[in-house]
């Protein structure tokens, strides 16, 4: 009884040590033939929110948050030490290798959207240009407020 209690165990020890190997991931093989056509098959990765044009276009200035959340979706990214800013963030890896990434974020005072900045915005809510600054126009660049510049 004893001697078969030893052999089975003998025998599970060898087939874990015979079989661990093939648990093993290689990456890329160039040791190996070649197949020719046939390649192991890799999925599309996709993360974060898909924006498309047509749906950046939708945004205009005095949109509500929620107005904003129908159109483009629940943010990727809201934070609590700004919370009148939402991130959009979107990351593409097709299988082949190729890939995408777009941002958007969008800036609300007083609960009603002002700005919008990253990949696709309409020009009615980009940023207001440096030429816009100097005429006392609020900028994220110039570090002036409309209170200041009235001062």
């Amino acid at each position: 009884m004893k001697s078969a209690s030893a052999a089975h165990q003998r025998a599970l020890g060898l087939s874990i040590v015979l079989l661990l190997p093939a648990c093993s991931y290689l990456p890329e093989m160039p040791s190996m033939p070649s197949l020719g056509s046939f390649k192991p098959y890799r999925i599309d990765i996709q993360q974060g929110n898909f924006l498309s044009p047509e749906m950046v276009a939708q945004l205009k200035k005095g949109m509500t948050r929620d107005q904003v959340r129908f159109v483009l979706g629940t943010p990727l990214v809201t934070d609590i030490f700004h919370a009148n800013r939402w991130d959009y963030v979107f990351y593409r890896e097709l299988g082949t290798g190729a890939k995408e990434q777009r941002r958007l974020s969008v800036f609300f005072e007083d609960e009603k959207l002002v700005r919008a900045t990253g990949d696709g915005v309409p020009p009615a809510l980009e940023p207001v240009s440096p030429s816009d600054a100097k005429a006392g126009v609020d900028t994220p660049a110039s570090g002036a407020s409309s209170n200041e510049s009235k001062n």
